[in-house]
């Protein structure tokens, strides 16, 4: 191992150093762009990718090329790496070549995959450091349950992600690497926690990527910037090996979870990784196999779908009802059922989650902090300062309000019917969030996402539309609710004609209930044909 140097600005300086350096070298390797096979980063469909370099008409390392290539130029956009594993990830993908030639077919399903992973995720060798600069010049020493099972199926882990500070916020910054912006424009957040892969998949600087979601952080990065991403229920796929902030705690597991440009691919790897059974690789995965038979019934048959279009907290801009509500009326035309649902329990279940963020008075936050001498960022500041640890009774008394508002929401959902048919709800259907992505540190209300894992909810966000020019000729002239409802007005009036400007892209979230996976990729599968079928 080596020796860590003295000093926070020291650390960043040579982490910062050593990244630039493996980029240079990456971009020497590659020294003429143009004999790059650059047009498959634009095949966002896994199995077609994997076809070609099955057929012999693509490499692995011409594939991995192409996507250091494009993953280099989306970081110099964004700022969206940390790691940098461009020569491991040749190295592998010349090993794949080898034994595709060897054995006349490929490893796996993800034979060539270029992949990349939140900065969460131990890849041996590689720092994992949450964003703390305290965490730096420690080397994994294995890789994470997810990360070697990826490889056992052909992926090629590429990089490491950006995230914020502790995890612990929507947005994408941190003293260590720094402020990770949007693909649409340097002055906008791509989200957060996990921005930085969010921003890196739009760019197409990798195909698949991994996330971890404790509030909506695989989901509100997917609505900010175009993608597909899927939150789990916390013991579908496999975490060790993922160190996260307020380890230890177990009241409300944080999911990890994917994100693609393409849906069927989200769903592929979702079915490949639980045919390997993570539940004889990591004890907290749910022995629960693939169940092929619950996604084919649930594409093939009329739904019953809930519509939230408002929380009642923070009433979403314009452009996210429009394209909410469009998607509802292509719904109805294909028959399906469209059944009011609505926001009761859920100010009682987010105010659950904010009560367990601060359980320990900020202290394991504080600690990581401290212990690289780094400055705060604002929100996690703020968070470590809300409030004061509480006693072990104390803890026992929230985990008993949220067993029972999970008890209460779980007879909610059985009975809430439709006024035709009186059938059960099959998914809801919801905003992500109350707006598109927004300027940097602008951020507030995470309660659309937060919600679902209170409740250990199997949620999905797929991109529907974008923000248009004529959601800004919408009338706002509603009253605030609250002061977030008025951060969240003020938000729109001010922004409005720059959002429309860049043509922001709008997502919906689908959500099922607990260890429903199959059913809500399912449910979106039908959702995402519906959206491309020509007008």
């Amino acid at each position: 191992m080596e020796e860590s140097p003295s000093g926070w600005q020291e650390k960043v300086r040579l982490k910062r150093e050593a990244q630039s350096q493996a980029i240079h070298e990456a971009i020497v390797a590659n020294e003429n762009p143009r004999e790059l096979d650059l047009p498959v980063v634009d095949i966002d469909d896994i199995p077609t990718l994997v076809g070609r370099i099955a057929s012999g008409e693509l490499s692995s390392e011409a594939v991995v090329k192409a996507y250091i290539h494009k993953a280099i130029a989306a970081h110099s956009k964004t700022n969206c790496l940390t790691e940098i594993l461009f020569q491991d990830a040749l190295m592998q993908a010349r090993g794949l070549d080898e034994y595709r030639v060897k054995h006349g077919n490929v490893i796996g399903p993800l034979h060539g995959v270029p992949v990349t992973v939140k900065d969460q995720f131990n890849v041996k060798g590689y720092d994992t450091t949450l964003g703390y600069v305290g965490r730096a010049f420690n080397p994994a020493t294995e890789d994470a349950v997810l990360v070697d099972m990826l490889k056992k199926l052909g992926a090629v882990v590429l990089a490491k992600t950006n995230l914020p500070q502790s995890i612990m916020w929507c947005e994408t910054e941190n003293p260590l690497w720094g402020l990770t912006t949007s693909p649409f424009s340097k002055d906008y957040t791509p989200a957060g926690s996990t921005g930085g892969e969010a921003a890196l998949l739009s760019l197409h600087g990798s195909l698949l990527g991994w996330g971890t979601d404790l509030g909506g952080s695989i989901r509100m990065p997917a609505h900010a910037t175009g993608l597909y991403g899927l939150k789990p229920s916390s013991s579908r796929l496999p975490y060790y090996g993922a160190p996260v902030s307020t380890e230890g705690q177990e009241h409300v597991p944080s999911s990890v979870g994917p994100l693609a440009r393409n849906l069927p691919s989200l769903t592929l790897v979702m079915k490949e990784l639980i045919q390997m059974e993570p539940w004889e690789r990591d004890a907290r995965c749910a022995p629960i196999p693939w169940r092929g038979e619950i996604f084919q019934s649930f594409r093939s048959t009329p739904l019953t779908i809930g519509l939230l279009t408002d929380d009642g907290v923070v009433r979403p801009h314009p452009p996210i009802s429009r394209v909410l509500l469009s998607l509802v009326e292509k719904l109805r035309a294909a028959g399906h059922d469209i059944v009011e649902w609505d926001a009761d329990l859920h100010p009682e279940c987010i105010q659950v989650l904010d009560d367990f963020y601060t359980a320990d008075g900020g202290e394991d936050i504080r600690r990581d902090v401290l212990a690289g001498g780094e400055p705060f960022i604002p929100h996690v500041e703020a968070l470590v300062n809300r409030g004061q640890p509480i006693s072990v009774y104390e803890y026992w008394q929230i985990n008993r309000r949220k067993v029972a508002l999970q008890q209460a929401y779980l007879r909610k959902w059985n009975e809430i019917r439709s006024p035709k048919t009186g059938k059960q709800v099959d998914a809801v259907l919801m905003p992500p969030m109350p707006h598109s992505a927004v300027p940097h540190r602008s951020s507030r209300w995470v309660g659309y996402t937060k919600i679902w894992n209170v409740l250990d909810y199997s949620a999905l966000v797929i991109p529907v539309g974008k923000v248009a020019s004529i959601d800004s000729d919408e009338p706002w002239n509603y009253a605030p609710r609250n002061a977030l409802d008025e951060w969240n007005v003020a938000l729109w009036t001010q922004n409005r004609e720059k959002m429309v400007e860049l043509g922001l892209p709008v997502g919906v979230q689908v959500v099922g209930r607990k260890l429903e996976e199959e059913k809500v990729l399912a449910i979106g599968t039908v959702m995402d044909e519906l959206l491309r079928e020509p007008a």
